[in-house]
């Protein structure tokens, strides 16, 4: 019990250190800066594009272009965009394409718009994403103070209902308990890569150069993998706390919650033994202590208290709802379980499905 209290002390620690000293995307003046053209993958997103391209009209002329394209939608997407085509010039519809072996959907209509694309920098944005206003101008001051090629800034994360509130801080909890922000802005090491695909900019020629998405074109996990890339060919990619300049609801059910990152969860690993690593670690040193607090003792009890406090430390950070942390042993039974089953439906090439395609993923080395 004492190396799991020294543990979660470690988890304690690591997360004080995101919280004081992760840094976040400064709002900046305006200034003369280069033109952007933006990037939107689109399927079956009739009821998120519109909010998205609203707030892409408040980002005032840095923006050249804003290119969409529909991945082969079966609602009302094509519509909105064309209706929003005929309302601003700048916006265009880019031709979708069959989708080729190999590719996972989001990576290959990704590849199709930074092929389009014609301004120095790119960004590529989820439809769900909220840009708030001088949000390019922000990022762009970013890129150009921190000399970097690519630039994801983790989203501000809206939520409404219980178990968006519920599971969706586990997102923060489980990445800012274990890495170490911090160190990112001195070391160049490809392990402490870190991306969000909702909000990726690049300086475009660097992406053509690397390849782009055409790098990760088979992957599921594709916004960190790139970054890692990124890294590793010695090329400056940085993750910052984006939380003001963008936000995302990612899913809006419990059923969304659980198929978006049933997709995502044991791809995210590239070693199976990390995976597994991971689980246990989860198991013994963040739910373990809760378990220990109904036979006693001091050292259940300070470990449980340093798991809720680095819970309400990332509540504050990431303004989100601090009453739920004290559920957290039941989101984290959730959480191992979906671990599970993303790992069953890989292991028996059921595959994971992700907007009405079915993606097998091999198993891991």
């Amino acid at each position: 019990m004492i190396i799991i209290l020294a543990l979660t002390i470690l988890v304690l620690l690591i997360t004080l250190a995101n919280v004081l000293f992760w840094p976040a995307v400064r709002s900046a003046p305006a200034a003369l800066l280069p033109m952007v053209s933006v990037l939107i993958p689109a399927r079956n997103e009739e009821a998120n594009l519109p909010e998205c391209l609203r707030s892409l009209s408040m980002q005032g002329e840095v923006i050249g272009e804003i290119l969409v394209y529909d991945d082969h939608s079966t609602d009302g997407t094509r519509s909105v965009i064309e209706a929003a085509r005929n309302a601003n010039s700048r916006i265009a519809l880019v031709q979708q394409q069959e989708l080729e072996i190999g590719w996972t959907g989001k990576n290959f209509a990704c590849a199709k718009l930074a092929d389009a694309a014609r301004f120095p920098y790119i960004l590529f944005i989820d439809a769900d994403a909220r840009l708030q206003p001088g949000a390019i101008d922000s990022m762009l001051q970013e890129m150009r103070r921190r000399r970097l090629e690519l630039l994801s800034c983790w989203p501000g994360l809206k939520t409404e209902t219980f178990w968006e509130r519920l599971l969706m801080p586990m997102l923060n909890f489980v990445v800012f308990s274990i890495y170490p922000g911090p160190l990112a802005l001195f070391f160049s090491y490809q392990s402490l890569a870190l991306a969000h695909g909702a909000c990726l900019m690049f300086e475009r020629q660097s992406y053509l150069e690397v390849g782009g998405h055409r790098m990760v074109h088979d992957q599921i996990f594709e916004d960190t993998r790139l970054a890692q890339l990124w890294r590793q060919l010695g090329r400056r990619a940085l993750c910052l706390d984006g939380q003001r300049v963008v936000r995302v609801r990612m899913y809006e059910n419990l059923s969304g919650i659980w198929q978006g990152f049933l997709k995502n969860f044991y791809p995210a690993f590239q070693r199976r033994y990390n995976f597994w690593i991971f689980l246990l670690f989860h198991l013994l040193v963040v739910l373990g202590p809760f378990f220990m607090l109904a036979v006693g003792g001091m050292e259940s009890i300070l470990g449980a208290g340093a798991i809720i406090g680095s819970r309400l430390l990332l509540a504050i950070r990431f303004n989100q709802p601090w009453t739920l942390v004290f559920l957290h042993p039941l989101a984290e039974i959730m959480m191992l379980a979906l671990g599970l089953n993303s790992w069953w439906r890989c292991r028996s090439g059921r595959g994971v499905n992700w907007k009405d395609r079915t993606y097998h993923t091999n198993e891991l080395p």
